[in-house]
């Protein structure tokens, strides 16, 4: 089920699993787990715990209120999973109508604290994977939920993402959002070329030797991933160039097919 089962990572499995349940009682439809624990190369040092919490009805105030304290005592409680952990919080109807418009999801995300915001066919590539790769907690299979989406869908999805990343990479100072990007391009490449969707280091790896000139930029991101997110000593200037670099490259390549 899971690419790394570990007794930590389930352990924060079912704690998640039991506050989520806990708060939202009957209107938790289903609880799934997405992200690299599912499609692969999940570090237990690095790497983020993703899920999808499923509900019948909207949130109502008072039951943001509580995710929220919920997902704030985590932080504290679990320093090891402190900024690790994803997840969002959609209607039946939001997951069956996203194509077509925007509703309201509640999430918790590295880097965000607990909010709401719109999400619709944005969220195209993230549904996707759940309902092919999601490990079911609590409830039906996610296939039940979430209707087909096609995998011209998913590459028309990845090739709007690559777009939206060239605009806003010239802004980005942080260097951990830089490699990200640099990454998630890498993936964008191999969708587009390819018509697959594989975890951020397989597709890094792929790009390394499908585009050598850009293998040391590559490499320097692998290297770095997640760790600059600690660090007090890094030139996050340094690396702007060669990620607004590829993040045009790659942007260029797609638009030359």
């Amino acid at each position: 089920m899971f690419t790394n089962d570990s007794a930590d990572v389930r352990r924060m499995l079912k704690l998640l699993q039991d506050r989520i349940q806990r708060i939202l009682g009957d209107n938790l439809v289903g609880l799934y787990v997405t992200g690299s624990l599912v499609t692969g190369d999940f570090d237990e040092d690095v790497s983020d715990l993703d899920l999808l919490a499923v509900t019948a009805t909207s949130l109502d105030q008072p039951a943001l209120d509580a995710l929220a304290a919920m997902h704030r005592a985590l932080s504290v409680e679990e320093k090891r999973w402190d900024n690790r952990i994803e997840v969002a919080y959609l209607t039946t109807e939001a997951l069956r109508t996203f194509k077509t418009r925007t509703s309201l999801i509640a999430i918790t995300s590295p880097g965000e604290p607990f909010h709401t915001k719109p999400a619709g066919r944005d969220w195209l590539i993230n549904w996707w994977v759940v309902r092919e790769h999601g490990a079911t907690l609590v409830g039906p299979s996610p296939r039940s939920l979430i209707d087909p989406i096609s995998r011209a869908e998913v590459v028309r999805a990845v090739v709007e993402s690559a777009d939206w990343w060239r605009g806003r990479i010239p802004s980005i100072r942080q260097r951990n959002a830089q490699v990200y990007a640099v990454l998630t391009m890498c993936r964008a490449l191999r969708t587009f070329r390819i018509g697959d969707y594989v975890s951020k280091r397989k597709a890094a790896l792929w790009a390394e030797a499908e585009v050598p000139e850009w293998a040391p930029v590559i490499r320097r991101a692998l290297e770095s991933w997640r760790a600059d997110w600690y660090r007090d000593d890094v030139d996050h200037e340094a690396t702007l160039a060669e990620a607004v670099g590829f993040v045009s490259f790659v942007v260029e390549q797609i638009a030359a097919r």
